[in-house]
């Protein structure tokens, strides 16, 4: 069996002038469908038919075989039949070989995939009745036509798209005809099957709009999130990625999580990102099946032979929050929450590379110290030392006498709610999606010592830390000089002296106003452009 692939290519294009030469990001356009019908698994003969001198040389640097295309079948009015037949002629005679399959190959789809091709050709091979095999794309809408100066209606009834008798339009990726039906005048036989395309493949470039377009999707990259979140680390590194993916609006966004992250998982996928979670011993493995371009890590610290893994598949390497011996490769290192001991080249770390979100970008700041009428207490995620049960121990009678209001904000993977029951006047939130307000609005929050007193500080309400675990201790950020009284690990602090704590800050207006002044000195509102410009300068390099 054999297959011959054409890829009629004219001169003269006028809408956009010498269209198939143009550079689509930095390669002619006729480069792509080349490379397309070359990569084919049935291996078949590619010839580009053109009248133009300068496109024969150009195809057969990018290795096909070249027709020269007579004059007289090289204009605007020109149907492709003739061509078609003009070239496969001439090409059976070069080869000295019949040709089973004639197909189609306009240069004006750069985004065809081989195997959606070699799929249209197993599909006519597996079926004998199939005559031809034409690329579409599903252009099923409400849609209308003209008729003797009057527009009527395509349509019996309006429906929602879904409901609609499907329309599908031709594009030129390929067009795949038996060799007993091409003729000078036809291509097409009785018993035709449409192949559609989606996801940018279905693109025909007739317009710089078109162009455009395609130039957008040849330079979009895969970005991979690989993940950690459970009831162990909390979600703190899941909030941090989907505000980064968010804010990445021009590349393909894929999470992968550990297989110890379900709570991540679950998290991800309530926000309708695609996300997997790790199947293979070594999460490595399940990275090489996602095809990426740039691996984003925000999983704790990464060892060295876990990042080298990835460079060896040439991999861009960004890692979050940071402190394994794993940054020594990467490409870019943000270390917000933690210090670093040594300094490295593309290595930030500090409040300035903190990602606010947008409700703390666009919340107003804590103006009335005076008084303190409410409480929040709030320990992300998880709490997983259930320190919210601990605080309420050690105030919960105090701020019921003063008349003082307690709300407690819970996370996505709180589970304690039983050891919260006897508390009977407070108010219990689940998984708020605006805690900025609560925030605002209380006078005094109790939070850990983690992401959270960047979000407190952008709002300027006082706030008690106490740590989770050893490493929250290293933070930075979580001291007085920024604000913060911190109270250090909070499984070693007794009831006693958290009581004590509170209430003498509680009683001084003057200690509270002096901490809100130095939140509000830190300017963190603007530190998420200067983190996304970061991680575009590594995706584009």
């Amino acid at each position: 069996m054999n297959i011959l692939a054409i890829i009629p290519a004219r001169g003269g294009s006028k809408g956009i002038p010498r269209k198939n030469l143009r550079l689509l990001n930095g390669k002619p356009l006729i480069y792509y469908s080349i490379k397309t019908a070359l990569s084919s698994k049935y291996n078949f003969d590619v010839y580009v038919s053109s009248e133009d001198d300068e496109i024969l040389n150009i195809a057969t640097q990018f290795g096909a075989k070249v027709h020269k295309r007579d004059i007289s079948i090289a204009n605007d009015k020109t149907t492709l039949d003739p061509v078609i037949y003009d070239c496969y002629t001439y090409a059976k005679t070069i080869e000295n070989k019949e040709y089973s399959f004639i197909i189609t190959m306009q240069p004006t789809s750069p985004l065809l995939k081989s195997s959606s091709l070699d799929n249209a050709i197993d599909k006519v091979l597996n079926n004998g009745d199939i005559e031809t095999v034409i690329a579409a794309k599903d252009n099923t809408h409400l849609s209308w036509r003209r008729e003797e100066n009057q527009f009527l209606p395509n349509y019996k009834k309006r429906v929602n798209r879904q409901y609609l008798t499907p329309t599908f339009t031709e594009t030129g990726g390929f067009f795949i005809t038996r060799q007993n039906i091409i003729s000078p005048t036809n291509r097409i036989g009785k018993n035709v099957e449409l192949y559609i395309l989606s996801n940018g493949e279905e693109i025909d470039i007739d317009t710089y709009e078109d162009w455009n377009i395609c130039e957008y999707y040849l330079k979009r990259k895969h970005i991979v999130f690989v993940v950690t979140g459970n009831t162990k680390v909390g979600l703190g590194h899941v909030y941090n990625t989907l505000l980064i993916a968010n804010d990445i609006l021009n590349h393909k966004i894929t999470f992968l999580v550990d297989k110890d992250s379900q709570m991540a998982y679950d998290k991800i996928a309530s926000n309708n990102y695609p996300v997997f979670m790790q199947k293979e011993n070594d999460i490595v493995d399940d990275i090489k099946k996602i095809n990426a371009d740039v691996i984003i890590n925000d999983r704790l610290d990464t060892d060295k032979n876990y990042v080298n893994s990835l460079k060896e598949l040439s991999l861009k390497v960004i890692n979050f929050e940071d402190l394994g011996d794993g940054t020594k490769s990467a490409d870019l290192v943000i270390n917000a929450i933690y210090p670093e001991k040594q300094i490295f080249k593309n290595h930030y770390f500090g409040h300035k590379y903190f990602i606010l979100r947008d409700e703390f970008i666009y919340s107003k700041q804590k103006e009335n110290i005076t008084n303190v009428k409410k409480i929040l207490i709030t320990f992300g995620g998880v709490d997983p030392n259930n320190y919210t049960a601990k605080i309420l121990e050690s105030i919960y009678n105090y701020c019921t006498i003063k008349g003082i209001d307690i709300i407690v904000i819970t996370g996505f993977g709180y589970k304690e709610y039983e050891s919260l029951k006897k508390f009977d006047q407070i108010t219990i939130k689940k998984n708020v999606s605006n805690i900025s307000k609560f925030m605002l609005e209380a006078d005094l929050i109790f939070t850990s010592a983690g992401r959270t007193i960047y979000e407190v500080a952008s709002i300027g309400t006082p706030a008690i830390v106490i740590a989770q675990n050893e490493r929250e201790l290293t933070h930075f950020f979580a001291s007085s000089e920024f604000g913060f009284l911190n109270l250090g690990l909070g499984y070693n602090i007794s009831n006693e002296m958290l009581r004590k704590s509170f209430i003498e800050l509680v009683n001084s207006a003057e200690n509270r106003e002096y901490m809100s002044r130095l939140m509000k000195q830190v300017d963190l509102k603007n530190n998420r452009k200067r983190v996304i410009k970061l991680i575009q300068n590594v995706i584009e390099e």
